[in-house]
């Protein structure tokens, strides 16, 4: 009968980890993103202080994008959606953030969704306790670890993300 304990205590963890972490299983977007960030022109120009943030964040992407997603990585191998924000606000803007999407929910100041400026962070629930995050780069769009395609960029108009968007929170002053 010990197989059969660890066997269930293994699958016990192997289940909670899938419940407390990061997760984001969006509907097929409708094209796969490569290269440079290229958002779309905003409206407006972006200042000359988002500008910059925007270069930082677009380097980021670029040394990550493609890596694939792993609950709890945090490195080429395998990244999960806070490793992604906590990495990116480390090496771009020297800032020591939470490591957990939950932990990184309750740090900078909330604004509204039509607030929005390059760098804030955007948060989705995704399930009755899963929470997933990104790093807003205009235009409607952000950066993230997705579970089913990796370091990747998604609009805040997909459908899915349409429903489970939950909040934004701005941790660099723009």
């Amino acid at each position: 009968m010990p197989g059969i304990q660890s066997h269930t205590f293994f699958l016990f963890c192997v289940l909670s980890l899938f419940l407390f972490g990061c997760s984001s299983t969006p509907q097929k977007q409708s094209t796969q993103y490569t290269g440079k960030l290229n958002v779309p022109a905003a409206s407006k120009p972006l200042s000359k202080h988002e500008s910059s943030i925007y270069k930082k964040l677009n380097t980021h992407y670029q040394r990550w994008r493609g890596t694939p997603y792993e609950l709890g990585g945090m490195n080429k191998g395998g990244i999960d959606c806070s490793g992604f924000v906590h990495v990116a606000f480390r090496d771009m803007f020297g800032m020591k953030l939470p490591r957990t999407t939950n932990a990184l929910s309750q740090q900078g100041n909330k604004i509204k969704k039509n607030q929005l400026k390059v760098g804030d962070l955007v948060f989705f629930k995704t399930g009755r306790k899963q929470q997933h995050v990104g790093i807003y780069v205009g235009n409607k769009h952000f950066i993230h670890a997705s579970t089913s395609n990796g370091v990747m960029k998604s609009t805040l108009t997909n459908p899915y993300w349409v429903k489970h968007y939950w909040k934004s929170t701005r941790l660099l002053s723009n």
